[in-house]
């Protein structure tokens, strides 16, 4: 392919800079003081979707569910509590505890070897229009070094980043848990049962692991044996060859997949043993789309994980995305774009 041709198929970039905000001397808080985090626009769309034509109610529901998102952070002794709280406090609006347990997101996910050590693929969706324009890089510190977060303002747990010389992972949303009574009372239950957990969020139990795992092996074992509060798919890439897997969780139960010819794919249901537990599981999205972004992330070749995401295409890029990236945790590298569906949002971000 000539240097016009892959030009012309990169996507188009508008304007919009993804901006990296320096936070190794404090927390996720101090993004919302930094004025090109766009917290307002950020906090306004979580809201709009939550509550869709319902959101002259926003002040009251958010209120009830920060109280009842409060109390269970508390008395599951949640180590973010206090940075959560700081940060409903600098914003002051109402919604910004439970904001930090949403969870509502799609994705599809790889790790896949490369000549210069593995990578990590990622494409997130979130069914909340605009916060593609909205994506932050924060610098972060932990007990075991330095990493990279790609967020947004107000929220304390990661959904993905990257380590250098240690290792890049991502949060996959699992399938919804089936109960016997049909779907709104098998809600219901799932609701109750996270309700009885003490394990950390997923999100929060990622974070964790980017400050206190010092390489890919701890990063390994702690997302597949410490307690979470719901299920969850966790993707991570190491600095080695080989280095790579999906381990698949439940609350206190993990199924790990390696990579099996060169790479590891996930997007949004189970194909370990874990699917045939209990009632089984329900798709994502609708409709479903979890299996299609799967076989498209399959037939990815390694060799054509670009950081000018040439290859983010549909299925795998679709109405809901809103960022795409890709890691190197060997080189201490990302490259990163805010989308608007299968748009560009953001310029690329490169690191």
């Amino acid at each position: 392919m000539s240097a016009a041709e892959n030009t012309a198929q990169q996507p188009q970039q508008p304007a919009i800079d993804i901006p990296v905000i320096d936070i190794r001397a404090a927390t996720p808080t101090a993004i919302l003081k930094d004025p090109r985090a766009k917290t307002g626009r950020a906090i306004k769309e979580h809201a709009r979707m939550t509550l869709g034509i319902f959101r002259f109610l926003h002040p009251l529901v958010m209120r009830i569910a920060d109280f009842f998102s409060r109390r269970w952070l508390k008395k599951s002794n949640n180590p973010y509590l206090k940075e959560i709280e700081e940060t409903a406090k600098a914003i002051g609006k109402p919604g910004i505890v439970a904001l930090n347990l949403s969870y509502e997101i799609g994705c599809t996910t790889f790790a896949a070897n490369h000549p210069n050590g593995p990578k990590l693929a990622r494409v997130m969706d979130w069914q909340l229009p605009g916060l593609g324009e909205t994506v932050v890089v924060a610098h972060q510190q932990g007990k075991a070094g330095e990493f990279y977060n790609i967020t947004w303002p107000g929220l304390s747990g990661m959904f993905n980043g990257v380590a250098k010389d240690r290792f890049a992972a991502a949060i996959n949303q699992a399938p919804e848990r089936r109960h016997k009574g049909g779907i709104i009372l098998g809600r219901i239950k799932n609701m109750l049962l996270l309700g009885r957990q003490k394990g950390l969020p997923p999100a929060h139990l990622l974070r964790k692991t980017f400050e206190t795992a010092a390489n890919y092996q701890e990063a390994k074992k702690m997302l597949s044996t410490e307690p979470v509060a719901a299920p969850v798919m966790f993707t991570l890439a190491g600095t080695k060859a080989g280095e790579g897997c999906v381990i698949e969780r439940t609350e206190n139960k993990a199924v790990i997949r390696e990579m099996q010819n060169g790479k590891a794919c996930v997007a949004n249901h189970f194909e370990t043993s874990l699917n045939g537990e209990g009632y089984g599981w329900m798709p994502r999205g609708e409709p479903p789309t979890s299996q299609p972004r799967m076989d498209a992330a399959n037939a990815a070749l390694p060799a054509n994980l670009d950081e000018s995401f040439t290859w983010f295409k549909e299925p795998i890029a679709n109405p809901n995305t809103r960022l795409v990236f890709v890691g190197d945790a060997a080189a201490g590298t990302l490259s990163v774009m805010g989308t608007d569906g299968a748009k560009p949002a953001t310029k690329i971000l490169k690191i």
